[in-house]
């Protein structure tokens, strides 16, 4: 069933200081969420995004959370019940990138556990808080995580996020399988995999054949509607779609040569990431 508006609704954006996740609160704060929870470790770009959006008929709550951190969230989760209810609307939006060299490169391990922490199992430790309500309840509730393109394929200089994106993925898809089978078709689990977006967080790193970087707005709007329409897994651009695709029909040595000449094993190559 189509939730078509968020109105009413009580909307959890992670990572929403900035970037897709500021977006995603401003879409719920447009649409009348009766209350929009927005959670980051910044905490000065959190208070100066929530003061954008105050005074429009939405509860803005803001928590500076760093949801590497499982304590950490299970304590912000007590909060964010205590003030403002169950969730019905949990955006996983959260995430970080690290370096571009080569895996054996890595010179600090924790640059590998942080990009695991956030990208991986942050997701799982906010959905476990705030899922059981919704499966308890009977309106429309909804779970959008941001996964990767990096998650579909492989990718040079990006091993670690490639695998934080590949479990989010597995663990995301799972438990919309679950809730089906289970029976429970008013929670709706979505997963995002976009290949490189115009946050920042990817400066350096290149377009591809017919895959320019994504504008954020653009990403957002997809994600938000389709996460509305209950759709399992939106993959963009479609020539994420292709490039999966041929991987699970060619040979290896095919794919790898067909990917690395249309530069997707290159796409890393003069990666920085966002400027401190």
């Amino acid at each position: 069933m189509k939730l078509e508006t968020v109105a009413g609704k009580k909307v959890l954006v992670t990572g929403a200081a900035m970037g897709l996740g500021k977006l995603f609160a401003e879409r719920a704060v447009r649409e009348g969420a009766a209350a929009v929870v927005l959670w980051d470790i910044n905490e000065p770009a959190l208070k100066e995004t929530a003061e954008g959006m105050t005074g429009r008929g939405t509860q803005i709550h803001t928590q500076v959370v760093d949801v590497s951190d499982r304590e950490a969230i299970v304590a912000a989760a007590a909060t964010t019940r205590e003030t403002v209810g169950d969730i019905d609307v949990l955006v996983n939006n959260a995430g970080i990138v690290r370096g571009n060299t080569y895996f054996w490169e890595t010179e600090n391990v924790a640059d590998i556990e942080k990009t695991m922490a956030i990208n991986s199992l942050a997701p799982m430790y906010v959905t476990l808080e705030f899922l059981p309500a919704m499966v308890r309840g009977t309106g429309q509730a909804r779970v959008l995580t941001i996964a990767s393109s990096a998650g579909l394929v492989s990718n040079p200089r990006m091993s670690v996020y490639a695998a934080s994106k590949w479990a989010a993925l597995g663990w995301s898809d799972s438990v919309r399988l679950e809730l089906e089978q289970a029976g429970h078709d008013h929670v709706k689990v979505t997963t995002v995999c976009p290949t490189y977006i115009d946050t920042g967080m990817f400066d350096g790193a290149k377009g591809f054949w017919f895959t320019p970087i994504l504008k954020q707005d653009a990403v957002v709007d997809t994600s938000w509607q389709e996460m509305k329409k209950g759709t399992p897994l939106v993959v963009l651009p479609w020539t994420s779609r292709l490039n999966k695709a041929l991987s699970g029909l060619l040979p290896v040595k095919l794919r790898d040569l067909f990917l690395d000449t249309v530069g997707v094993y290159h796409s890393m190559d003069q990666f920085t990431g966002r400027k401190k």
